[in-house]
C-alpha cells in the first residue's frame, strides 16, 4: 500500500509541477497558477 500511495504523490508532483502545458505558455500549471493570483492582487491594488 505504501508503494501505491508514494507512486501517487510523485505522479500528482508530477502533474501539478513539472509538466509543460503548451495551451498556457510551455510552463506547469503550479506557475500559472501563481502567476495568475500574482496578477488579481495586483489588480485590486489597484482599484
Amino acid at each position: 500500500m505504501d508503494e501505491v500511495e508514494y507512486a501517487t504523490l510523485e505522479w500528482v508532483g508530477w502533474f501539478n509541477n513539472r509538466r509543460l502545458l503548451e495551451p498556457i505558455g510551455n510552463i506547469p500549471p503550479a506557475e500559472y497558477e501563481k502567476l495568475y493570483y500574482e496578477q488579481t492582487e495586483e489588480s485590486v491594488m489597484v482599484a
